[in-house]
């Protein structure tokens, strides 16, 4: 069973997230053309420590950095290294911190100067899928209805969900139950309950859905080469209901 936040750790867990959204705002102008994927990071680890937050990637199970930095093909946990970035190229950025204990988790594709239509499109549906997935996220509902909000949303745009990476949930540790899968069926699992917090966390792909992990144990990336695109936001479950908790304060 997941578990219960009470309105005063949310608000904690709030804090956190605005950390999160400043990284992703200075990690976004970072990403340009001819930036690596380690000044992408360098420039989120900045946000973070001018707040004085604890990052709760950095480290954990060995993870080398405070933000995952994915281009085109990776899907998740793309390590920050000297890899540039080019004109056209869309990439993910992953972040997280801690504040007084509490932690926040988020993620966003952005593109890189001008990209294709059709990656335009990629980014334009992980949103939307989000965005349908964080709709979706009420008291009452079932953890189905999270995931089949995502299928369908990705299903309708011509695109692939990965089913081998699920978001969590998300309190004093980065990784809690439960599991949330990008998937239906709707009506089916959890039943969410006022007080839990999720991090809800869609990946497409413009291919096929099958993965593969590089050989340093960590990079994610499509089977066959296509791009994939990623978006995450830490959600409470609220009487009033979904509130975004790593939105801009």
């Amino acid at each position: 069973m997941a578990l219960v936040k009470t309105p005063q750790q949310i608000a904690k867990m709030r804090r956190a997230g605005i950390v999160v959204a400043e990284m992703h705002a200075a990690a976004v102008a970072a990403a340009r053309p001819g930036a690596t994927t380690s000044a992408v990071e360098a420039a989120a680890r900045a946000a973070l420590e001018r707040r004085g937050a604890r990052s709760n990637f950095l480290g954990y199970h060995g993870f080398p950095a405070t933000a995952c930095i994915s281009p085109n093909e990776v899907i998740v946990h793309g390590i920050p290294d000297g890899r540039v970035l080019a004109e056209g190229d869309i990439v993910s950025i992953d972040c997280g911190a801690v504040v007084d204990g509490w932690h926040a988790d988020a993620a966003v594709t952005v593109p890189v100067g001008r990209v294709t239509d059709a990656d335009r499109r990629l980014i334009t549906a992980v949103d939307a899928a989000l965005d349908a997935a964080i709709e979706a996220a009420v008291v009452g509902a079932r953890l189905g209805d999270v995931g089949a909000a995502v299928e369908r949303t990705a299903r309708a745009a011509g695109f692939s969900v990965v089913r081998e990476y699920v978001g969590h949930g998300i309190g004093t540790a980065m990784h809690e139950e439960p599991d949330v899968p990008n998937h239906g069926p709707a009506g089916r699992g959890l039943r969410l309950r006022e007080g839990m917090v999720l991090a809800i966390e869609p990946m497409l792909c413009a291919g096929r859905s099958a993965t593969r992990t590089l050989a340093d144990g960590w990079t994610v990336v499509t089977g066959d080469g296509a791009r994939a695109a990623h978006a995450e936001h830490t959600v409470a479950i609220t009487a009033d209901g979904p509130r975004v908790l790593t939105a801009p304060g």
